[in-house]
């Protein structure tokens, strides 16, 4: 019975959720370019895809503060200044361009399944 060594553990290493989520924005970047990221990292295109996949399904997030999106409050404007009482209203927009427009008073939890469905669109 020989005993074996191993000198290299191979090219398998571990990213953090924030850097794969960086590597991810990265690669939107640069549309039709997801190859020259990959290989920029190390990592291989179908590995890319793969944290792509996640990110959309919000499977990677790093931590609470990256789901954030920024958001405007905006008072409605009415037909007559004062005819009306104005409400207020909320534009969220996800890191995919799409553009949510809500109430204030809208369902929180159903706000987060919409821009979760929104993110898996391209």
């Amino acid at each position: 019975m020989e005993r074996l060594e191993i000198i290299d553990s191979g090219r398998r290493r571990r990213f953090s959720k924030q850097k794969k989520l960086q590597i991810v924005a990265e690669s939107y970047l640069e549309p039709g370019l997801c190859a020259t990221t990959a290989r920029r990292h190390g990592i291989s295109r179908s590995q890319l895809y793969e944290w792509r996949r996640l990110a959309r399904a919000w499977q990677l997030e790093a931590s609470a503060d990256v789901g954030f999106i920024p958001a405007l409050l905006v008072p409605e404007i009415g037909p007559a200044a004062g005819a009306l009482p104005q409400t207020s209203r909320i534009e969220v927009v996800s890191a995919n361009g799409h553009r949510v427009i809500v109430d204030r008073d809208v369902d929180v939890e159903a706000l987060i399944r919409i821009m979760r469905g929104l993110e898996t669109l391209r």
